[in-house]
């Protein structure tokens, strides 16, 4: 059955790629949610006036991955201690947001922060805002897959901010995930 998770960490590219490696998961789709403006641009959002942040929304078959693995990764690919900002993308549009899709996703995200809290690992607090969704708005097309559109034939990425900020993203998720990563056919 697919299930579907709504996260923001930062720019949606990053977070994209990163899931986009793994198996289980079916699509990944870049947009724009939280706030209040109906249907904004991408532009309209890098201005911090609309109050959405740059999410992804992940489809995922459960049997193959369940919710927490899909908060394991996203908690993974970003700093969740960084309020309104990930490394060089600073602002409220750059938040580190769980956006739930029913009672049980917001219970599992509430416990998932506070044993995150608990164990230490952060020198700081999470600051992980947890809210059900309301709307999710699809980025225009030009943002969606954008790392893999960034790739040349030699798998290497011709876009500077895809180098310096997406590809240590996917690394790292292969090599904590790799049980979990997509056979090179998928």
């Amino acid at each position: 059955m697919t299930e579907t998770a709504t996260l923001g960490g930062g720019c949606f590219w990053c977070v994209e790629a990163a899931f986009e490696e793994l198996s289980g998961v079916e699509d990944v789709t870049s947009g724009y949610a939280g706030g209040h403006t109906e249907d904004p641009s991408y532009r309209e959002v890098c201005s911090g006036d609309t109050g959405h942040a740059e999410v992804v929304q992940v489809e995922y078959d459960e049997e193959e991955l369940d919710y927490e693995d899909v908060l394991e990764v996203f908690f993974t690919v970003h700093d969740p201690t960084q309020l309104n900002r990930q490394g060089p993308d600073v602002g409220s549009q750059y938040r580190s947001i769980v956006l739930t899709h029913d009672e049980q996703q917001r219970e599992i995200a509430e416990a998932y922060v506070e044993a995150l809290d608990e164990e230490g690992g952060y020198d700081d607090d999470v600051v992980t805002e947890i809210e059900p969704l309301s709307t999710f708005y699809r980025a225009e097309e030009k943002h969606q897959n954008y790392f893999e559109k960034s790739l040349t034939a030699d798998g290497n990425t011709n876009d500077a901010y895809c180098a310096r900020n997406v590809q240590p993203k996917v690394e790292k998720v292969r090599e904590k995930f790799e049980q979990k990563e997509k056979a090179q056919s998928d």
